[in-house]
């Protein structure tokens, strides 16, 4: 009998690690694909992902309706924002020229061999980029200028990063630098991974010229635009879904940027919906008045983390403190006053870290600490507060949002890193 009981709890114990583990990979791959849709083979995350595909499936189909795609070759999660007007979205460093050129690229290697050199690739988009209508918008790409052979550079190395290129040989930097006639580079062409860069419900080639959306907006909304069943629960689903995608893609959402509609169901099922999320993916649900936001511990699951080493880091810390002190200061400002009181400008933040320089200059990068840098790290600072919706800027104007008052720390805490010195603050309740 004692054996018999011995072995059920042995049992029970093993089921219980086995749960455990398959939670906890499930998650671990929840959270790859969420930082990054378009995985290769070679990611550490892959095998996971294969071994909870259906579960994966069932998740993101339930919960946000991104369709998963998951083989031999990779996986591509179809992410599609929730919001099209933010402009906080994008790749690093990358403006409208440079996704022009990415387009370019992709078009270049839809129609290439298995393989492709930098060069070959430069000179058949200079084919593409010659179109009349690109012209008539205004864009020109040639390979005669250093920093067009670095714009085609950084392309490519988005590409070598998405999978969708593998590097053989060569070297890109000497490539910029020589201008392409004593150096190049030689590149496999993954199809699978170059197949799944758009995420779109519609292919703009599947447009008649005259049928084809004219503005910027409407073309945005004819490629993600998803069909939505005429019922209620059609409508619901819909709903849900939206705020699922902006809780899982946004850093907050604060309940007067919803409409009616969209306001009270989230009033109704925020905590719920969070609970599920969160399960999912290891996320802590800091729910307010205002809104809910959904911060990662780890401060991983994030493309901008705060806070983080680094100068830029630092300062925006800074800022984010100066700024939620500023805020709290107004709000005790008899009303009469407010309107005065509440006007912060970029200025102000300028002022501020040129002071700033003097208490934690000593442990910023050199350039820096130049005069006249102030301008330039207060708008890194600010860009970063504004992609994690912690600010609006109207023109000059800074307007602080409410999940700013979190940074309202403290003097911040300095401490040595490997021989470096390191800039951070104790954040009480993670980072968002």
């Amino acid at each position: 009998m004692t054996a018999t009981v011995g072995s059920s709890r042995d049992s029970r114990s093993i089921g219980q690690q086995q749960r455990r583990f398959q939670n906890e990979e499930f998650r671990s791959a929840v959270r790859a694909l969420l930082m990054k849709p378009l995985i290769s083979p070679d990611h550490e995350d892959f095998p996971a992902i294969r071994r909870q595909a259906d579960a994966l499936h069932d998740f993101f189909a339930r919960e946000t309706g991104w369709p998963l795609q998951i083989e031999h070759e990779g996986a591509r999660l179809y992410k599609r924002p929730a919001d099209l007007a933010s402009t906080m979205r994008g790749l690093p460093q990358y403006d409208r020229r440079r996704y022009v050129l990415l387009c370019l690229a992709c078009a270049v290697l839809e129609r290439a061999e298995p393989q492709i050199t930098l060069r070959l690739l430069g000179e058949r988009l200079l084919h593409f980029a010659a179109e009349p209508s690109l012209a008539a918008a205004g864009f020109g790409f040639t390979l005669g200028a250093v920093h067009e052979r670095r714009e085609l550079v950084a392309v490519c190395r988005t590409l070598l990063d998405l999978g969708v290129l593998q590097r053989v040989a060569g070297d890109e930097d000497a490539f910029v630098n020589a201008g392409g006639d004593q150096a190049d580079a030689l590149y496999d062409v993954q199809r699978r991974a170059l197949a799944g860069m758009l995420a779109a419900v519609r292919g703009p080639s599947t447009f008649r010229p005259e049928d084809a959306p004219v503005t910027l907006e409407q073309r945005l909304h004819a490629l993600v635009d998803e069909h939505v069943a005429d019922s209620d629960e059609g409508r619901r689903t819909a709903l849900r879904r939206q705020l699922a995608r902006r809780l899982l893609d946004d850093p907050v959402i604060y309940i007067d940027s919803l409409d009616a509609e969209a306001r009270a169901y989230f009033i109704n099922q925020r905590g719920v919906m969070a609970a599920r999320l969160c399960d999912a993916t290891g996320l802590i649900a800091e729910q307010r008045a205002e809104g809910l936001a959904l911060a990662d511990e780890a401060g991983a699951l994030t493309d901008v983390a705060m806070p983080a080493e680094g100068t830029d880091a630092h300062a925006t810390l800074l800022v984010a403190e100066f700024l939620a002190t500023a805020e709290r200061r107004r709000r005790e400002i008899p009303g009469d006053a407010r309107p005065f009181a509440a006007i912060i400008r970029g200025q102000d933040v300028i002022d501020f870290l040129r002071d700033s320089k003097n208490s934690y200059g000593k442990y910023w990068r050199k350039s820096a600490r130049e005069p006249g840098a102030e301008r330039e790290l207060a708008e890194i600072a600010l860009e970063r507060l504004e992609k994690l919706q912690l600010i609006v800027r109207d023109a000059d104007t800074i307007h602080p949002r409410p999940a700013l008052a979190r940074f309202a720390l403290g003097a911040a805490e300095i401490s040595e890193t490997r021989g470096r010195p390191r800039v951070a603050a104790d954040l009480p309740f993670g980072p968002i």
